[in-house]
């Protein structure tokens, strides 16, 4: 559920800058060399005749019934036509004569929308709380979520705040406004595309969304919105060819990967194609491809920082923080030791099936000496949930980011040992004080101490990561979080991200350890800690003459490896770019942005983000000169037409800004701010109704547009059209309510409009 910055528009008139950042990290250098295509999946049912109990097992599963098609066997949400009541509208979930599930939203004085129900997310399956979602396609291709879900623990329709009112998951009722659904108007998506936010390829089956220039719309393809075989087995037609010509014992491959003989790591990215939280690097991916291409599974930790130091969850995450338990790190524990991979259903380690999701043979089949002492060692009955493993070691923990108000909790997979004291300073409910409510933390600290004595210390790197939040002083946190002896991937690349974010700067002084660690770490085989590494040094010390050679030798360096660890590296100082750009460090970004344009040539999103830090210097000229690069490197980008246009509209080359606008139009008619800064400059030429129009387009495109609503507003004034006006700034401060100018324009409008007695 990682959503992505979306777009950035400071405006004022007569002149109009749009700081277009797609987003926080998106650097996509060398692409990937595999060919899996869409047309290369078959389907489920394809995999039923020859694999009929595993099939059959798959059908009934969680992943088999984790979406289709709307009807009465996977709908648990109400479309009975009850309406859902916000402070400002009304929605009616309903299903139509001719059987199609819709939503139909319905506002005072505004035409009723309706939207068609293409897909079911979720059947509300999960224990610690399920949901369900809806998707709806639209006129660009998109298959959309809407902002309408439903929790099934609390029966009750529900709505995502966080990027509007940062309140969390809410039930709707009528002190909500559709405006504060940070999904209203739906602008997240299938599929991963950085013009949207998106949840990627996870709520379905070999999901794919492309811009096709020809037809001048999106393409959003599937083959399934519940989690099919081949989405964990890759592509399975030249499988099926071999089966189905009769020769598959004569070849030499079967022509689908087994999986049954996968390492621990390998093993696990199976899983973390959806079950973990993770950043971009290409588009494209398919089940079958090699995730690390398309995928930077540890890099979220920048910036999102949805972990806590030891890995457990403290924003949203996902199954990621397996990662940090010591059954993978010291073991060799994967997700399918636990989880059939066809039923998920529950198992031992000698997968043996289990009887549910508390049964302690998921960790006695390993730890076979405390079951034969199970009460000494839990100090509970041995009948009492207290004496469940899981219980103890995996409760279930809401994600905080979600709030409190729908039940959102799920299994704490870095299997920790419940430490009631600590657990509180991180702001975590142990796994005592779930089920000890009356007892204070101090009391619970105390019986763990006098049953236990002295806990387990924590790692080393983990304990050094905690002291280390609140550093200062970049060389004594290294000596704390930069362990390249540790061998322990996820907590070091937390210790990076901390020393990158917060320690580290461009043209630093020169330190020795620092350097010399983070060498060291750049020699990781972990490609998110050796492309972090490398960054750290890029990023402070790049220009210095025995740091500039280290990295030269990374610039020249071919292979998978260099391949993959340079992807990072881009990654990490793009990041940095962005987060000096939007600090108004104009010369910092375009410095760090240029060291990642090193790092991988020619790439476009680079060439454009170095674009805006000229446009926020005032320097069009070289705002337009990048933007040009950008758009020859890849030409079907609207939004950097658009920042062109802006360039040479600030240069005052008006008619040429023109152009370019039109030109965005034409490469993507569905671009809202093409039509919006259109808008600006008919307005500031005082072509009014010229302006209206491209206004018009703009907040159709993307009614939750507060700027589009407001300059429309303007320009209605201009033609004294004032009930227009009224009923545009109304919706500009629907999105924007803080927006002054537009709060006394309404304030004005009114009291103008009101009737005289």
């Amino acid at each position: 559920m990682r959503n992505l910055k979306q777009t950035i528009i400071l405006a004022t008139i007569p002149l109009v800058i749009f700081l277009g950042a797609f987003s926080e990290k998106y650097f996509e250098s060398i692409q990937p060399g595999d060919s899996v295509k869409f047309e290369d999946f078959v389907g489920a049912e394809a995999c039923a005749s020859c694999h009929e109990p595993q099939f059959s097992a798959w059908k009934s599963s969680t992943h088999g019934r984790a979406g289709g098609k709307p009807d009465k066997s996977n709908v648990i949400a109400p479309f009975d036509g009850s309406p859902i009541v916000f402070r400002d509208g009304v929605v009616i979930p309903s299903v139509t004569a001719e059987g199609e599930y819709v939503f139909a939203v319905r506002q005072a004085d505004r035409r009723e929308k309706v939207f068609v129900v293409e897909g079911v997310i979720g059947g509300a399956h999960m224990t610690g709380g399920g949901t369900q979602g809806f998707v709806s396609r639209f006129p660009d291709g998109t298959v959309r979520f809407l902002p309408f879900d439903y929790s099934k623990s609390s029966n009750t329709w529900f709505a995502n705040t966080n990027t509007r009112k940062n309140k969390g998951w809410v039930p709707i009722n009528k002190e909500l406004s559709l405006a504060d659904c940070g999904d209203w108007p739906p602008n997240r998506i299938l599929g991963t595309n950085d013009r949207f936010a998106n949840c990627q390829e996870c709520h379905g089956s070999q999901i794919s969304i492309t811009f096709d220039r020809i037809a001048r719309k999106y393409q959003t393809r599937y083959s399934s919105l519940a989690i099919n075989c081949e989405s964990c087995h890759g592509p399975g037609k030249k499988h099926v060819e071999l089966a189905l010509s009769g020769k598959i014992g004569e070849s030499e491959s079967i022509g689908i990967r087994s999986l049954s003989i996968l390492d621990k790591g390998a093993s696990l990215k199976v899983c973390f194609q959806c079950h973990a939280v993770k950043d971009v690097i290409a588009p494209g991916y398919f089940s079958g491809k090699n995730l690390e291409d398309h995928y930077a599974l540890k890099f979220p930790a920048l910036g999102e920082q949805p972990l806590h130091p030891d890995g457990r969850v403290r924003t949203f995450s996902y199954q990621e923080n397996h990662l940090f338990s010591d059954c993978y790190a010291n073991g060799s524990m994967t997700c399918v030791d636990c989880h059939d991979p066809h039923s998920q259903g529950y198992r031992d380690v000698n997968r043996h099936p289990l009887t549910d999701r508390f049964n302690n043979g998921q960790c006695t089949g390993c730890h076979a000496a405390k079951l034969s002492s199970l009460e000494q060692h839990s100090r509970h009955n041995p009948d009492s949930p207290g004496s469940k493993c899981v219980n103890c070691h995996m409760p279930y923990l809401q994600h905080p980011e979600v709030g409190k108000h729908i039940r959102f909790a799920r299994s704490d997979h870095t299997i920790s040992i419940p430490r009631p004291a600590f657990d509180a300073s991180l702001g975590i409910e142990s796994a005592c004080k779930q089920c000890h409510q009356d007892k204070s933390v101090k009391s619970l600290e105390q019986k763990t101490k006098e049953w236990y004595g002295e806990m387990k210390p924590q790692k080393p790197i983990v304990a050094g990561l905690v002291r280390a939040q609140k550093a200062k002083d970049a060389a004594t946190a290294a000596r704390q979080i930069l362990l390249p002896s540790a061998n322990f991937p996820a907590a070091q690349f937390a210790g990076l991200s901390l020393m990158f974010e917060n320690l580290l700067h461009p043209n630093m002084t020169f330190h020795r350890s620092i350097s010399d660690s983070l060498k060291k770490l750049a020699e990781s085989e972990d490609f998110d800690v050796a492309g972090l590494a490398l960054a750290c040094l890029d990023l402070a010390y790049g220009e210095l003459g025995p740091t500039k050679s280290f990295l030269e030798q990374f610039f020249v360096a071919n292979g998978e490896r260099a391949r993959q660890v340079k992807n990072r590296w881009a990654l990490a100082l793009g990041y940095a770019g962005d987060k000096h750009r939007e600090a108004t460090l104009f010369d910092e970004s375009i410095l760090i942005y240029k060291k990642a344009l090193r790092v991988t040539p020619d790439d476009a999103r680079i060439l454009h983000n170095i674009a805006q830090s000229y446009s926020g210097m005032q320097d069009f000229e070289n705002a337009a000169a990048y933007c040009v690069r950008s758009i020859e490197a890849d030409s079907s980008q609207a939004l950097v037409f658009v920042n062109l246009a802006i360039a040479y509209s600030a240069l005052g080359q008006t008619r040429e800004a023109l152009e370019i606008y039109q030109k965005a139009t034409q490469v993507n008619p569905f671009e809202p701010l093409a039509y919006f800064n259109m808008g600006n400059v008919y307005l500031v030429q005082g072509r009014e109704f010229s302006a209206i129009d491209s206004y018009q387009k703009a907040v159709e495109l993307d009614p939750s547009l507060a700027l589009g609503h407001f300059y429309l507003a303007r320009a209605y004034l201009t033609t004294k059209q004032y009930g227009l006006a009224l009923e545009s700034v109304k919706r500009a401060l629907e999105f924007d309510p803080s927006h002054s100018s537009a709060r006394q324009m309404r304030n004005d409008l009114e009291a103008f409009l009101k009737p005289r007695k």
